[in-house]
């Protein structure tokens, strides 16, 4: 992948996959736009930084959910998205999903991506972002494999009904068809077990005797639960009912994701989804300045936590340094690692996390004395986050993070 060097380019060009592998970039006019608008306004050197436009576009995202601002957090953020697709698909044999499947299925997430972001936990967005897009990919991958396992049987008896009528609500389904869906689902469910333990996911098609069943039920609580002008339910209809109902759950809980800058409509000049999101960009004096003060204090905080984690490192006895020098900054394997030491690799494993956990330790000492962090599970994850990051950035430089 081409890596993009000017800032106009990281925040209004959008990667365009071609038989599953990059292609070229790809530029959104009304981004590029927008961006060069901005950047005809910059007066300082902070300006110049891709830094400050993530803080300024997050800003903005989060004080009006300006669906341009997450345009430009959506362009800046695709070659983390790309690599952390191309790394699941490049691990994994026999996957039923290309890298474009797997990239979409996780730039599609980016709402709930920036939902999750917090500055103030110190880990930039990318660095946040790899670790969230590969999740929601995993996440996706385990989702296509469990419906895919499942025959439409199995499916119906592992649903629950909150799931069922959000997947009938999303065909348009009317409420008077969607009383009768979920009718024939709980009396499918009353009727029809698995004959055999731990066979449920493999549940086959019900018997003949067992479709009769099942309609009697229904047509015995039709007048019960149903308006006058419902419908008797013969074994078929039943079966159409539920095959129907079984094809919108996996729709419904496993959707195809959409890229954000694909053409609408696939008609030449027709424009963009990006389009037709609303700029409302525009921001006050006031918010401008608070902007530049929060650029500033952040800035103080990295250089503060930078000295802390650069003393914690220095306290660590020379082996364990020279552990995470050849981990970190040479970029060695475990298994490199225990072949030159002459030492076993879960010994590497214990040992570098024994290492990262100290430093985690001395990092939420700080952050709970210092900025008066209450630590909380979500708290100490964006702390490790943040770990990982300097680690990696202070080795590149060869101690000065």
């Amino acid at each position: 992948m081409q890596p993009r060097k000017t800032l106009l380019d990281l925040f209004s060009t959008f990667a365009q996959l071609t038989d599953d592998r990059f292609s070229r970039w790809v530029t959104d006019a009304k981004l590029q736009r927008s961006f060069k608008n901005r950047l005809q306004q910059a007066d300082n050197a902070s300006e110049t930084l891709d830094f400050f436009w993530v803080r300024y576009w997050y800003e903005q995202w989060c004080a009006q959910a300006n669906g341009l601002a997450q345009g430009h957090l959506s362009a800046y953020l695709q070659e983390t998205c790309y690599w952390a697709a191309h790394k699941i698909v490049a691990n994994r044999v026999n996957l039923p999903y290309t890298l474009s499947d797997c990239f979409q299925m996780a730039i599609a997430d980016l709402p709930n991506l920036l939902r999750g972001y917090s500055p103030a936990q110190g880990a930039s967005l990318k660095t946040y972002a790899n670790i969230s897009f590969s999740n929601t990919i995993r996440d996706g991958l385990r989702q296509g494999q469990e419906m895919s396992s499942r025959t439409d049987w199995g499916l119906l008896r592992k649903v629950s009904q909150r799931q069922l009528t959000e997947a009938l609500e999303s065909e348009g389904l009317s409420a008077e068809k969607i009383a009768s869906y979920r009718l024939a689902w709980i009396c499918f469910k009353t009727c029809y077990a698995p004959r055999e333990a731990g066979t449920s996911r493999r549940l086959s098609r019900p018997e003949p005797s067992d479709w009769e069943a099942i309609a009697t039920i229904y047509n015995q609580q039709r007048s019960r639960q149903l308006p006058a002008e419902a419908p008797t339910a013969t074994p078929e209809l039943i079966e159409t009912w539920l095959k129907r109902s079984a094809a919108r759950l996996r729709a419904y809980l496993n959707p195809t994701t959409t890229s954000l800058n694909i053409a609408k409509y696939d008609e030449v000049g027709s424009g963009e989804i990006l389009d037709d999101l609303p700029d409302s960009s525009n921001e006050s004096p006031m918010t401008a300045m608070i902007l530049e003060e929060s650029l500033q204090e952040r800035q103080t905080q990295r250089s503060q936590i930078n000295t802390m984690l650069t003393a914690a490192l220095d306290a660590l006895d020379s082996e364990t340094k020279a552990l995470l020098d050849l981990y970190y900054r040479q970029k060695l394997t475990q298994q490199q690692i225990a072949a030159q030491l002459d030492i076993k690799q879960y010994t590497v494993s214990r040992r570098l996390s024994s290492a990262q956990e100290k430093l985690l330790r001395s990092l939420a000492k700080w952050s709970q004395e210092t900025l008066h962090i209450t630590l909380t599970s979500p708290v100490v994850k964006q702390m490790s986050i943040l770990l990982e990051e300097w680690l990696e950035h202070f080795s590149k430089e060869g101690g000065e993070a």
